[in-house]
């Protein structure tokens, strides 16, 4: 490895359109088993020009097999949170629900609807006996939208098409695989939905209750169902747009990547999530067992403390 630290503490899931990084360069690849499963891919370890290390994982894995209320989104982040990671760049690909945002666009959103139906594992903490909360009034790590921001736009002015970032705006999860209906479409964005994607739940919220700074970057490929005297968005659509975002992606996770590892290792920034589940479980300590506290170690360490 061409660099003395052999830390790996950002890591980056790729969603639509966006399956490897390769314009970093290759390291290894890590087969991991975690106590949620296996990762929807194996962990690639690659190196930033600097020799600073980068974990990927392609969230519905690198033949695009795995459907988005099927990917073990524990796995992933417990695979990511074990080897090291304190926070993740995820990508998205998006329908948008706001006319100025339009196909080929770059959104960072700061809030989330949740409009999954609970077939999907979302949490760390169901089925172990023992009850804990997370805090996900802001389901985005603020400081790291906030850091990253910036950087993404600066990339995006020097792209072929002067790509437009949006910030500040609410992504809607529905559960999929389904696109949306018109009129599920016209309520969302009554409701202030500004974009929607299949994958974002669990993601954060296990992000969140892994303790990881997450941020997710997306790309809108479509204007979905809602415009009124035009065709609703047809998967053709969307994949004829996945090729020209995925470059744009792999464009901004380079670019971005070196600066987003050097603010996690300098560790004085990116400090509003890290500890913040230290004090969320209210079961008594006696009343948790050997195989819960070892468990949950894997992902929160201080449980064998």
């Amino acid at each position: 490895m061409a660099s003395g630290n052999e830390n790996v503490l950002v890591g980056c899931i790729g969603g639509s359109g966006l399956y490897h990084l390769d314009n970093l360069t290759f390291v290894k690849k890590l087969d991991i088993t975690t106590p949620w499963g296996k990762p929807s891919s194996p962990i690639t370890i690659s190196s930033l020009p600097s020799g600073d290390l980068i974990a990927f994982i392609s969230r519905h894995g690198p033949d695009h097999s795995i459907s988005p209320s099927e990917v073990p989104g524990r796995a992933n982040i417990a695979a990511l949170k074990h080897i090291g990671v304190q926070a993740v760049i995820a990508f998205s690909a998006v329908g948008s629900l706001r006319e100025e945002i339009a196909p080929g666009h770059f959104v960072i959103p700061d809030q989330i609807i949740d409009r999954t139906k609970g077939i999907r594992e979302d949490t760390y903490f169901r089925g172990i006996g023992v009850v804990m909360h997370s805090m996900f009034g802001e389901p985005f790590s603020q400081k790291l939208n906030g850091f990253v921001a910036p950087r993404v736009e600066a990339i995006l002015k020097k792209a072929e098409h002067n790509v437009e970032l949006h910030t500040g705006k609410t992504v809607v999860c529905m559960e999929g695989p389904a696109f949306s209906t018109r009129a599920e479409s016209l309520m969302y964005r009554q409701w202030g939905g500004d974009i929607i994607n299949m994958s974002v739940i669990p993601e954060a919220k296990l992000a969140r209750e892994a303790e990881l700074d997450y941020t997710l970057i997306c790309t809108s490929t479509d204007f979905d169902a809602w415009r009124t005297g035009h065709a609703p968005v047809t998967v053709e659509e969307v994949v004829k747009t996945f090729h020209t975002n995925s470059a744009n992606a792999r464009a901004v996770a380079a670019g971005i990547l070196q600066d987003v590892h050097d603010v996690v290792a300098e560790g004085k920034v990116l400090d509003e999530i890290k500890g913040s589940m230290r004090f969320s479980c209210v079961t008594k300590r006696d009343a948790q067992s050997a195989e819960t506290r070892e468990k949950l170690a894997y992902i929160l360490p201080y449980f064998t403390e």
